[in-house]
């Protein structure tokens, strides 16, 4: 019942340009249907450094009796948007390959290592090409990729050593075992352990109390932010939304840059 404040740009073809939202498939890809999106904001410059979102779509497809719906694609992300504006930040939406390496995958992880691999490589990418600040990179993800922050993120301490913060809406690693592999608790205690006192901005519709208790008993000197959201919808289209607590996280990402 909240009106929109922020509407998404449209998906397009072609080279990257400052507020346009751009599909790229990387060269060792080619003639697959593996791709991610590219967003650089509007007040992008050559030769100036952006700190970076890298978000992770839920799983799909996926749709509740309130209406709320995900494809599992990477078309489906949202928080990066939010959290910037469209403004100061570039965001990546990075897809799950699947275990034939031809497509993205649209439910759980696929190929794990290729997964994590393909991440690592578009962030070097970035950084690279088009200011990227290595120092500044953030992982964000809802439901699938909020669990995806740390069985992703954390896989191992090459990609787990990218990142500066952690944006988790909806779900966390090892509060609930799931129908995969690595899903139980002592794997995801494992790859909390990687985290290494890095901050994560933790929300869930209804209560964050699973979680805060998880890692009250996991990792109890993990800086560490919750935040509830009064609202029943599974989703990530509320950082769209003019509320608190888009708020909150958008406060918390920018004492996380300073």
């Amino acid at each position: 019942t909240i009106p929109l404040e922020l509407n998404m740009p449209l998906l397009m073809e072609g080279n990257p340009e400052p507020g346009k939202r751009v599909k790229v498939t990387l060269d060792s890809y080619r003639g697959t249907e593996v791709y991610h999106i590219l967003y650089l904001p509007t007040d992008w410059e050559v030769g100036e450094k952006y700190p970076v979102i890298v978000e992770y779509a839920g799983n799909g497809p996926y749709n509740n009796k309130y209406g709320d719906t995900c494809s599992g694609k990477v078309e489906d992300c949202n928080l990066g948007y939010g959290i910037s504006g469209g403004k100061g930040v570039i965001w990546l939406c990075l897809p799950y390959i699947s275990e034939d390496h031809q497509y993205n995958q649209l439910q759980w992880w696929g190929d794990v290592q290729a997964t994590v691999d393909y991440c690592k490589t578009v962030v070097s990418l970035i950084c690279d090409q088009y200011g990227g600040d290595a120092d500044a990179v953030f992982i964000a993800g809802f439901s699938r990729g909020s669990i995806a922050c740390n069985f992703i993120g954390l896989h191992n301490d090459d990609i787990a050593s990218l990142w500066k913060g952690f944006i988790c809406h909806s779900h966390y690693d090892g509060v609930k075992e799931w129908n995969y592999a690595g899903s139980d608790r002592a794997a995801a205690i494992e790859r909390l352990t990687r985290l290494k006192g890095r901050p994560q901005f933790i929300s869930h519709e209804g209560s964050v109390a699973q979680t805060r208790q998880y890692l009250e008993e996991n990792c109890p000197n993990g800086n560490f932010t919750f935040q509830v959201l009064p609202y029943r919808n599974h989703t990530s289209s509320w950082v769209l939304r003019d509320i608190p607590e888009r708020t909150a996280l958008r406060e918390w990402f920018q004492r996380m840059l300073k």
